[in-house]
């Protein structure tokens, strides 16, 4: 059996045949997987090999985001027609940028955003819509599906059914001491609050616990936390039962592979997990009966 999802448009297909941005083949077997193949020899575009389950999926993926960007577009379109501003010229130079706009960054499964920025200007959008009467069904769930993510990864820690867990990264973002509004924060508060035996790890953190910018708010806002955080890796370890991985310092990634064999890991930022477009390789595949 073979799965080879097709991203054609209407009014364009044979064009968007010959000149695909991708093309997905999923098979049980070497055989049918070659067949596939075998369609697509004479095109240069990216030719992706995965599971059955994975090009399934990619289809609706793909559509689903495409209604999501036109509902993004649509929804800022709203909001500058209320502010007197150009839509157009704004998501002009939106799309100039293809570094972190129009790629794959932030589209990784993961962990709930945080930090100065995204929280505060999401709500500050949405609340001038409100004041102006525009309705922002997409971006007024934005924060709610955050929140929902936290829920989550709560849910998740909890299923282990271990009371010692260890945090690897407490600010929202790797190599910084920046605690607003970071997801971890809030994190540990219900662990805390559940009745769990918490060890926070991370230097910068520590850091900034006894000097920088963040001491106040370390030390009086959340002293609770405060206490959990210690600088020896080692004695972290001895005290977790469950490690939960929060941001994405390659420091972690190194004491891991070091220290971390045959330990129970949540990984919320796919640190540890290796990005790839292909399955096994094909010649792991079975082949199909006869063949």
């Amino acid at each position: 059996m073979a799965v080879n999802p097709e991203f054609l448009r209407e009014g364009t297909a044979i064009q968007d045949f010959e000149n695909p941005p991708k093309t997905v083949i999923g098979a049980t077997d070497r055989s049918s997987l070659a067949i596939i193949r075998s369609l697509y020899e004479h095109l240069s575009a990216p030719l992706i090999e995965t599971p059955i389950e994975v090009a399934e999926a990619v289809k609706y993926t793909d559509n689903a985001w495409h209604a999501v960007k036109v509902s993004f577009g649509n929804e800022i379109g709203a909001i500058c027609d209320a502010a007197g501003v150009d839509g157009n010229a704004v998501m002009d130079v939106f799309c100039e940028d293809l570094k972190l706009n129009i790629s794959s960054a932030y589209l990784r499964p993961g962990f709930a955003f945080g930090g100065s920025c995204l929280p505060k200007d999401v709500r500050a959008l949405t609340q001038y819509a409100r004041s102006r009467s525009v309705d922002l069904p997409l971006l007024n769930s934005v924060l709610a599906a955050n929140q929902a993510q936290i829920d989550r990864t709560l849910r998740r820690i909890e299923s282990t059914g271990h009371k010692r867990i260890g945090i690897l990264g407490l600010s929202f973002k790797a190599g910084t001491d920046d605690l607003r509004e970071s997801p971890m924060v809030r994190i540990v508060d219900k662990l805390h609050e559940r009745g769990y035996n918490i060890r926070i790890y991370d230097p910068y953190v520590s850091i900034a616990a006894l000097q920088g910018a963040n001491k106040e708010y370390i030390t009086k806002s959340i002293p609770h936390i405060h206490a959990m955080l210690t600088t020896d890796f080692l004695a972290f370890l001895d005290h977790a039962d469950t490690i939960t991985i929060g941001n994405q310092s390659l420091l972690f990634r190194g004491l891991l592979k070091q220290h971390g064999k045959n330990r129970n890991i949540i990984d919320l930022v796919q640190l540890l997990r290796r990005h790839t477009k292909k399955m096994a390789p094909v010649a792991t595949l079975p082949r199909a009966a006869g063949a």
